[in-house]
């Protein structure tokens, strides 16, 4: 299959931000050395420790780092999507998210980038949980997400096996063809959502191994609450695709038996 004449020259790495002053430098830092060409928008959500100005005082630096403050802590997911919809206005090419925490290695971002333009992909994700994928996070939450990734894929039949991984890049051009203000899902079940809409829009997903490390410095923003709806919305949109499914293949018999009762009637 060809590949598509598409470019992929113009990447904008989202970041949100929430107390996260300590990680901030460090991690634009890599991620500059790693792909220089990238630029950076820092969605910071009001940051009471002073993130805000931190990414401030970096944009006044680096015309390749931009900041986009916003009003308050309304979670990753909100901060992503305005992060999508500020670099498709600029026209950029790839998107990718990538956390402040050091969780998410800007060294692998080559890696991601290259799999969009050799595989033909629309989404490439970093996954801990194929075949290379490592990570150092504890055993009772290396278990947890497993787990819930094997739930996924069952409940969802979708192929992919790291579907709550947050390390992921994306074409412009196919985020352009998602609704995404139709999107109201937070935490991992963002990511879920994201991957089941790129499918649906007849997107390619491809995944590549990462090494994911737990952070060093800062709290985690996962929460009982966050996994509870991942939970529930995944059964939910598991439970609409299989009855999707069952409509069409009652359809279809339908269909036999109206075409076998007007050949009977011809005879």
């Amino acid at each position: 299959m060809a590949l598509r004449n598409e470019s992929l020259d113009r990447i904008l790495v989202i970041t949100p931000t929430y107390n996260e002053a300590e990680n901030l430098a460090p991690i634009i830092k890599r991620l500059r050395e790693a792909v220089p060409s990238a630029h950076c928008l820092i969605a910071d959500d009001n940051s009471p420790d002073g993130t805000g100005a931190i990414a401030d005082r970096m944009a006044a630096e680096d015309p390749a780092i931009h900041v986009l403050h916003r009003a308050g802590k309304q979670g990753l997911a909100a901060a992503y999507l305005a992060g999508f919809a500020w670099g498709l206005e600029r026209n950029y090419d790839v998107l990718v998210e990538m956390d402040a925490d050091g969780s998410h290695q800007p060294e692998l971002l080559p890696s991601l980038l290259a799999a969009l333009r050799e595989q033909d992909a629309d989404m490439v994700k970093g996954s801990r949980w194929m075949r290379g994928g490592t990570t150092d996070q504890s055993r009772s939450r290396e278990l947890l997400s497993r787990l819930a990734n094997i739930y996924i894929q069952i409940a969802m039949d979708i192929p992919v096996r790291d579907a709550t991984g947050g390390y992921n890049a994306f074409r412009a051009s196919i985020l352009r063809k998602i609704d995404l203000t139709g999107v109201a899902s937070k935490g991992y079940t963002f990511q879920v959502d994201m991957t089941r809409r790129v499918l649906a829009a007849g997107g390619k997903v491809v995944e590549v191994p990462i090494y994911f490390p737990d952070r060093e410095v800062g709290v985690s923003k996962m929460s009982g609450s966050i996994i509870g709806e991942a939970l529930l919305r995944t059964t939910q949109w598991g439970a609409q695709k299989r009855w999707s499914q069952v409509k069409g293949v009652g359809q279809k018999i339908s269909d036999e038996f109206e075409k076998m009762n007007s050949r009977d009637s011809d005879q």
